[in-house]
């Protein structure tokens, strides 16, 4: 689980860095945790369809794709209003 978490913070930067558009979500923090929240869910992801173990992570670049689809979702639901923007207050 510590490994995830630390992947998932590196991918979440990796992720800002390689996602266009305006710098949403803004700041260091949220940013990391969408990173982190993308870890898991390509963990979640590769342990349902048998790529990993019950005991393995997502490894670096799975990360960095979950982190990307879950910085998509997030854009695209402050797009739509759905949720607020907190970049811009």
């Amino acid at each position: 689980m510590i490994r995830v978490i630390i992947i998932g913070f590196i991918a979440g930067i990796v992720a800002r860095f390689l996602s266009p558009g305006p710098n949403n979500p803004s700041g260091f923090i949220l940013t990391t945790v969408l990173g982190i929240a993308g870890a898991f869910l390509a963990t979640f992801i590769g342990q349902a369809i048998g790529h990993y173990g019950p005991e393995q992570g997502a490894g670096f670049i799975t990360a960095t794709i979950g982190a990307l689809v879950v910085l998509f979702i997030w854009n695209r639901l402050v797009a739509a209003r759905v949720i607020p923007d907190i970049g811009n207050k």
